[in-house]
């Protein structure tokens, strides 16, 4: 059993399936409502969890019931949650989510503002077993002492790029960087993806890549810019696909695939997440997985 070491937000998500948002003013009823965890490495380690891997997580949660919920989620999902303090008297990271008829997410979040950045309660060590790290945006401090610790181990440390990095080293300690893009067009100015990735192809001593949804993954290969398209499915709820993409990620390239098969393992999750309404609640299993990419070779 490969290990990964996630670091990052974890968060408890209120998801409301709705005909369409709201204009301003207007109330509305919800089709449906699902109460789970989320948040991009919250979502990440219990992806790799499900998918048969041992996820550690480091996340900075409040003593409160939303933090119980939290913690109590991920444990049920098989990750260890040992290296994540609870904070006295901080409040828990919630979001609120509406999901409409095309499966497209309205999120609004909150973290609470005296969240500490130190990190002298994280390990001085990766974990015995593990054979990666993922990190999200979120704690830039915390990101960049995780990727340190992946790069003094040898092992593949990875970034969620959901939004650009706070800090530059980030990208340059890490051995791979996936972005949204959203993040890479902020980090070139509004360039088009292509274009924008092959400009930091240019310089890079890492592997980079920019997930693109429905038009699939750009990613550095052979000395290129490569293309994989996403697989086609009917979208219920795009909530946590890129979380759970990036978990998938790791894992695979923990396990010792290469970055091609791991790009298409990652891109498989996320579909077959994509296909059901809940957030992270929607993510597929091993077998549900392996099944998947037998019927789409």
């Amino acid at each position: 059993m490969a290990g990964v070491f996630c670091l990052g937000i974890a968060t408890l998500d209120y998801v409301y399936s709705v005909e369409r948002v709201p204009n301003p003013g207007e109330k509305d009823r919800a089709r449906d409502l699902v109460v789970t965890g989320g948040g991009c490495a919250g979502s990440g380690s219990a992806a790799i969890a499900r998918l048969g891997g041992k996820a550690w997580l480091a996340t900075r949660l409040g003593d409160d019931a939303v933090g119980d919920t939290i913690i109590g989620q991920l444990q049920q999902d098989g990750v260890d949650t040992s290296l994540s303090p609870r904070f006295l008297g901080l409040r828990s990271p919630v979001s609120s989510i509406l999901i409409d008829a095309q499966g497209e997410r309205m999120v609004v979040s909150y973290t609470d503002p005296k969240t500490p950045l130190t990190t002298d309660w994280l390990p001085e060590a990766l974990p015995a077993g593990c054979d990666g790290v993922l990190v999200d945006t979120r704690w830039g401090e915390g990101s960049l002492a995780a990727l340190e610790l992946a790069r003094r181990a040898g092992v593949p440390g990875v970034i969620d790029g959901d939004r650009q990095p706070p800090h530059p080293e980030m990208v340059t300690t890490a051995s791979h960087v996936a972005f949204s893009e959203k993040a890479l067009s902020e980090i070139s100015g509004g360039q088009e993806p292509r274009a924008a990735l092959e400009a930091l192809a240019r310089d890079a001593q890492n592997w980079l890549a920019v997930t693109l949804g429905p038009r699939g993954v750009l990613f550095m290969e052979d000395g290129g810019i490569a293309h994989l398209p996403a697989f086609p499915i009917e979208a219920v709820d795009t909530l946590g696909a890129g979380d759970v993409w990036h978990g998938a990620f790791a894992l695979a390239l923990a396990e010792g695939q290469g970055e091609r098969e791991a790009v298409r393992f990652a891109s498989a999750v996320a579909a077959i997440k994509c296909t059901r309404f809940g957030g992270r609640a929607g993510t597929p299993t091993r077998d549900e997985v392996e099944r998947f990419l037998a019927a789409n070779p």
